[in-house]
């Protein structure tokens, strides 16, 4: 289960080439900039052994374990 939900805003953390791997998920590093940009969350897709996001205006999908949701 996860506690991301559509319309979140998160902050891109970093991810290991591993977590990148899981489940085929997209490289972060060729889309986002490391702690300093919040991101809006446009889908959330729970599998089985892990979470995918889409954030908006960026045409790829991502671990979730490589975000925390932007809480100020």
């Amino acid at each position: 289960m996860t506690d991301f939900k559509i319309g979140d805003k998160v902050i891109y953390i970093g991810c290991s080439k591993e977590q990148i791997n899981w489940g085929n998920c997209d490289d972060p590093k060729m889309f986002l900039i490391e702690n300093t940009v919040q991101y809006i969350i446009k889908e959330v897709e729970v599998r089985s052994q892990h979470t995918k996001l889409t954030l908006e205006h960026i045409p790829a999908k991502f671990n979730s374990v490589c975000f925390k949701k932007y809480d100020y």
